[in-house]
């Protein structure tokens, strides 16, 4: 490999302008197609062939229509407030309300006077839109919204064409790029050095991520979607070309040639790019294992952006190198910070010659942070997650105040009969379920033209995201078999609030499975980059590590509220389903990937030194540990810039990678992978001899590449 890179460095080196010019074609193409087709964002998280799911399906059959499964797709809800000590002016509503009757693109719309809460000073009328919803529909109800504040009430809208789908970026995003620059100017002491790796990880985002949004008109695609592919397309990126352009002015501050340098740049730290990005391509696309369709979907569309960086840094970097030409040759601040990594590093020296104590008290810390993870619960969110100065926040409090809290994720139960006995048995499935504990009431029937099938609304008394409703949940479908025992009917459940039950549930039961085969997977390409049994298996407990403290760290913010006022979670709830997963996935390629460029350096020392083991983790870990330390702190920068997003899936995501990626870069990989190394010697390299006759071998760290002495001799046999 490191040879076929190699001549690939040096011819994209040769001709730099036919490179740049195939990716502005690409990058036009994309961009083009992407802003003609615009985005389709969808947060709606059903999973095929679950309980809710097979529900969602008879209502349409039933009825021509499922339950709304997303705020989007609700009624829109008017909910109005009488002013401190007043009664609601109840005439006056209803008189309002009455004339939306008959507009164009309403089909129906909820008396107040049914509504009202038990104070008397709160109402809410829910209004049912065509679909596509007409838009004298929707100036008509903010028409009505407006009179109602008029006269001095405080009416807010929400749901329906007035729910507004969360942005997946905004200006915290900008802090995260502005940081990254900054590691940058420090690392390289050079502005050219450090505008190298952010320029080409903003084109590799601009084509991933404007490939994603030609694709999302094909398939639902999520703001975490969105979100995600930037956030690792333009993290991955930077920290792949960093390695890159820092292998290259060390070379050039040997005295090596700026075309040399290149070729041999892309051939040595671009080998280990290559295999470090098809760890993180494995774990991604990987999550298609769950066989959850959004999830495959966000696995899909991020790998497409780091496989996007990756074919730039081997490609388009080494023609920019072509460009920079000399100017790249440190010189004052980047000459110091280059001698600087030449220097034996006394962190690497401390943790090599104590490993035992390094070992013991790093597991140890990273235990106690993983604690909280046992209590981890998962979700999907809500609009009480939402900030409080939103509508959607203030109405769900309003209404839980007021009413119940679990008005705000009502349940819909479906009856299957017989249509002389309809009556009869969704009756029957009523009494049996307002027995339960936990239910505050239920709602008067609909049965269907066919006589056969009935729905009804349950509104329990807590919250969507509490364990009690999940727990009423179970009990109702328990019960649905003794109402198919006693009375023949089939009782299904399904709305918003189940759904999210399912899929949490499904996702729980996906992850031991996918974090087998992904790891199994990896640790195979670790296997044949590193001819080594013990490095991977090492690598892959360190992940474990990191992963369970990224866990129990986000457990703690998010679910328990720890910290939650300075890390902006504005209500603590059940941890975001998906997220577990998706940190397996993501968290292990970018670990894995401080595990290649770290180690494959202290093999590159070992294959190539004769000081013995020992000598060669320490001088690998010195010629590389500021690079990866730099790399980790660009990787945290921009994971930390998407946490005070006002998207309250994105928020949870970037807290849980930029944690993740500290205690992974900073106490595993930084820490006690040098400890381990130590302790291993020599046998860290043992491979058995018949994985040794079965692997194919392949070259990262440039074994197989020409002495810098005979690369005349070596160019001119390519070009014959």
């Amino acid at each position: 490999m490191a040879r076929v890179l190699y001549r690939l460095g040096d011819r994209c080196f040769r001709n730099p302008w036919w490179v740049v010019a195939v990716w502005t074609l690409i990058a036009t193409a994309v961009t083009l197609v992407g802003i003609t087709l615009g985005a389709k964002v969808s947060d709606q998280f059903d999973i095929p062939g679950t309980e809710s799911d097979r529900a969602q399906i008879v209502l349409k059959d039933s009825f021509g229509r499922g339950a709304p499964t997303t705020a989007g797709e609700a009624p829109a809800r008017l909910v109005v407030r009488a002013p401190e000590g007043r009664p609601l002016p109840l005439t006056q509503i209803d008189a309002e309300v009455a004339t939306l009757s008959g507009t164009p693109g309403i089909e129906s719309v909820t008396p107040a006077v049914f509504a009202v809460s038990e104070k008397g000073d709160v109402t809410f009328v829910d209004i049912t839109f065509t679909t596509p919803v007409h838009p004298t529909a929707k100036h008509s109800v903010e028409a009505v919204r407006d009179r109602l504040s008029a006269q001095g009430l405080r009416p807010m809208l929400t749901g329906g064409p007035f729910y507004t789908e969360a942005s997946f970026v905004g200006p915290s995003e900008a802090v995260g790029v502005a940081i990254a620059m900054a590691v940058l100017v420090l690392t390289f002491g050079s502005l050219l050095a450090a505008g190298l790796p952010l320029l080409l990880a903003l084109v590799g985002v601009g084509i991933g991520t404007g490939a994603v949004v030609a694709a999302s008109t094909l398939f639902d695609a999520s703001s975490a979607t969105l979100a995600l592919s930037l956030m690792l397309g333009l993290a991955v990126g930077i920290d792949y070309t960093l390695f890159i352009v820092s292998r290259h002015r060390q070379q050039l501050a040997e005295g090596m040639g700026v075309r040399e340098s290149a070729a041999r740049s892309i051939g040595t730290a671009g080998s280990a790019v290559v295999f470090a990005g098809a760890t993180v391509l494995i774990a991604l696309c990987g999550l298609a294992i769950a066989r959850i369709p959004f999830l495959t979907g966000m696995g899909l569309s991020a790998a497409a952006s780091v496989g996007v960086v990756v074919l730039l840094a081997i490609t388009l970097l080494p023609a920019m190198l072509g460009l920079a030409g000399e100017r790249l040759i440190p010189r004052g601040r980047g000459l110091a910070a280059v001698e600087a990594a030449q220097r034996p590093n006394r962190w690497g020296e401390a943790v090599t010659k104590r490993p035992i104590l390094t070992l013991l008290t790093g597991v140890g810390v990273l235990a106690i942070l993983a604690l909280p993870a046992l209590g981890l619960r998962l979700g999907l969110p809500n609009a009480g997650q939402e900030p409080t100065d939103t509508v959607a926040r203030q109405s769900y409090d309003l209404l839980a105040k007021a009413y119940t809290p679990g008005l705000n994720g009502p349940l819909v139960a479906v009856v299957q009969g017989e249509p002389d006995r309809i009556q009869a048995q969704t009756q029957a499935a009523i009494e049996q379920i307002t027995g339960l504990r936990g239910v505050a009431m239920t709602l008067p029937p609909e049965v269907n033209a066919a006589a056969d099938t009935a729905q009804f609304v349950i509104v329990p008394t807590t919250e969507p995201s509490s364990q009690d409703t999940a727990t009423l949940v179970k009990s109702i479908r328990r019960g649905g078999t003794d109402l198919h025992a006693s009375h023949g009917a089939t009782l299904h459940l399904t709305g918003e609030t189940v759904i999210a039950i399912d899929v949490a549930r499904k996702l729980s039961a996906a992850l031991a499975p996918f974090l087998i085969v992904v790891v199994g997977l990896a640790l195979t390409l670790l296997m044949l980059a590193f001819r080594s049994l013990l490095v991977p298996l090492t690598a892959a407990l360190g992940f474990l590590l990191s992963l369970a403290a990224a866990l129990g760290a986000t457990t703690a913010v998010y679910q328990w509220g720890w910290l939650g006022s300075v890390l902006n979670v504005h209500h603590p709830a059940p941890i975001l389903a998906f997220l577990p997963i998706l940190l397996i996935g993501v968290l292990f390629g970018l670990a894995m990937d401080y595990q290649v460029f770290l180690v494959s350096r202290m093999r590159e020392a070992y294959v190539t030194g004769s000081d013995g083991a020992l000598a060669a983790v320490r001088t690998g870990y010195s010629h590389s540990v500021r690079v990866v330390g730099a790399a980790a702190v660009i990787m945290i920068a921009v994971f930390a810039g998407f946490l005070f997003s006002h998207n309250i899936m994105i928020g949870p995501i970037g807290f849980a990678m930029g944690i993740g990626v500290l205690f992974d870069a900073l106490i595993v990989r930084m820490t006690l992978i040098p400890a381990v190394m130590a302790l291993l010697g020599r046998w860290a390299w043992w491979l058995p001899a018949a994985l040794d006759r079965i692997l194919p071998h392949v070259d990262i760290e440039g074994e197989s590449l020409p002495k810098v002495t005979d690369i005349r001799t070596e160019r001119e046999s390519i070009t014959a």
